[in-house]
């Protein structure tokens, strides 16, 4: 396996479609459908904002995503959003999903996603992602990793939780969970 710092070009489908396949649940009420998700998720990709994990052949397998003062993984812009669904969707939407914002702070380095392949998962490409996540955490002068793992969630919360992830806070989205299909989420941290 190679775990590389952004996502090449090519494989800005396929990245699109492993996340819809990981957040898409999630996200489907807000986003979807999902041609017109996909079409949004391509379009607003952040390659710097990624890291990626490959097979020998080149296949990716996984992605870690973060977000910074400068963007996320998948941010966009009301203006992107119009692009794909028009001006009162694009309004809709924002609105909606600005109810998920995490806002970065100074003193952790927040991972925003991790996403792997449904014949790649329980191989250690997770464990490879976020070792690389707390690497990158760790060159950027960073002392710890944040997390928001929902509720809907078990398996990614015992990977983190192996992997030296601590539970802070759990936040509960009220009402919003009948849109998002989860009631909470729990911040983890974990030292680099």
């Amino acid at each position: 396996m190679k775990i590389t710092i952004g996502i090449p070009s090519a494989d800005r489908s396929e990245a699109a479609a492993l996340y819809w396949d990981a957040f898409g649940e999630k996200l489907g009420f807000v986003l979807g459908p999902k041609y017109r998700a996909l079409i949004y998720i391509s379009a607003v990709l952040r390659s710097d904002h990624g890291i990626c994990a490959h097979d020998e052949n080149g296949r990716l397998l996984g992605i870690a995503g973060y977000k910074t003062s400068q963007g996320a993984l998948v941010g966009g812009t009301f203006t992107d959003m119009r692009r794909v669904y028009g001006w009162v969707g694009a309004a809709i939407r924002c609105l909606l999903l600005s109810a998920l914002e995490n806002d970065t702070e100074n003193d952790r380095f927040l991972m925003d996603g991790l996403f792997v392949a449904p014949e790649a998962r329980g191989k250690g490409v997770g464990t490879a992602l976020l070792d690389a996540v707390a690497a990158e955490a760790k060159r950027r002068g960073y002392h710890q990793v944040r997390l928001d793992v929902i509720d809907t969630n078990p398996r990614a919360r015992a990977l983190y939780k192996h992997e030296g992830f601590q539970e802070l806070d759990t936040h509960s989205i009220g009402i919003m969970r009948h849109i998002f299909g989860f009631s909470a989420a729990t911040t983890m941290v974990r030292d680099v």
